[in-house]
């Protein structure tokens, strides 16, 4: 059986993958790869966003009451990575590789201290809360 904490935090680990990717290819100044690569991660990143927001997050709210709790704080750091990642795929198009290997720091801290906080406190919640298995079958048909 796969609880939520465990899924999730693979997917993280897929994103984080994804992410040293596009940053190396940003310090090898390979803007080409970068871009695919940034893309790629982006999109890896977006669909996790969204799996959280659209369906864990609705569900863990509805089963708890918690609505002004840890999922508000994780929507406005999903925030704040949409808007880092956009700023980073702005250096990467104008080539700007210190400020794109900047951002990339700054994205990197808060991705780190975000899933921390999911994967410690937040997933663990869902999985008392939601019942794993089951959950984790609709996160993976997402």
């Amino acid at each position: 059986m796969t609880d939520i904490a465990s899924y999730m935090t693979g997917v993280h680990r897929e994103c984080d993958d994804a992410f040293v990717q596009a940053e190396q290819a940003i310090a090898n100044t390979d803007w080409v790869q970068a871009e695919s690569l940034l893309t790629q991660f982006v999109q890896a990143l977006e669909h996790h966003l969204q799996q959280e927001e659209e369906l864990l997050f609705p569900r863990f709210e509805q089963a708890t009451g918690m609505t002004q709790g840890p999922t508000q704080v994780m929507r406005m750091e999903h925030q704040q990575m949409r808007t880092h990642c956009e700023s980073l795929a702005q250096a990467v198009s104008e080539q700007q590789k210190d400020q794109g290997l900047g951002i990339c720091e700054t994205l990197m801290v808060l991705m780190q201290q975000h899933n921390m906080k999911e994967e410690q406190i937040l997933y663990p919640m869902t999985d008392r809360s939601l019942g794993g298995e089951s959950m984790v079958d609709e996160l993976k048909a997402f």
